[in-house]
């Protein structure tokens, strides 16, 4: 597997942390998303590794479809 499953078409609100490591999802087989679990291991795509540079509520993407992963640039609206 190449291309990623959409999770869901929509993102997800998150509360990060400054400072803290997010390991995203980009598979979208993950059940803990948008968060990886390890289900990438199956597929060619590997998790993505965010670094909040501040914290508060951030918009992970869930489409997978991103072209700024792993937020959320609105590619969910055109699926």
């Amino acid at each position: 597997m190449t291309k990623a499953k959409i999770a869901q078409k929509s993102p997800y609100k998150v509360e990060v942390q400054e400072g803290k490591k997010y390991a995203w999802c980009a598979c979208g087989l993950s059940d803990k998303q948008p968060f990886c679990d390890g289900s990438h291991k199956i597929t060619d795509l590997g998790p993505f590794i965010y670094t909040a540079s501040k914290s508060g509520d951030m918009y992970f993407c869930g489409c997978k479809q991103t072209a700024g992963a792993p937020l959320c640039d609105g590619t969910h609206n055109s699926l």
